[in-house]
């Protein structure tokens, strides 16, 4: 785990070499599964990233829905 850590904070301190990596499993994400599904998955991370912000703020989801929502479909 200490090489793990070692990456890691290696990769936090530097961000172009985290974008390098990212961009890197995206690319290879796209080469292997095709665009439309690297976009779906893409989409379920930042939609996963977002439900546990929301439970890590104890947040409840009426409001975050009536932040996202505009205020006429809130009825």
């Amino acid at each position: 785990m200490d090489k793990a850590t070692q990456v890691l904070q290696f990769l936090l301190a530097n961000k172009r070499f985290l974008g390098l990596a990212v961009g890197f499993v995206f690319g290879l994400l796209y080469l292997i599964f095709g665009f439309l599904q690297t976009i779906a998955f893409a989409l379920f991370l930042v939609i996963g990233y977002f439900v546990g912000k929301m439970f890590d703020d104890r947040e409840d989801w009426r409001d975050v829905l009536d932040r996202i929502m505009p205020p006429k479909y809130r009825e």
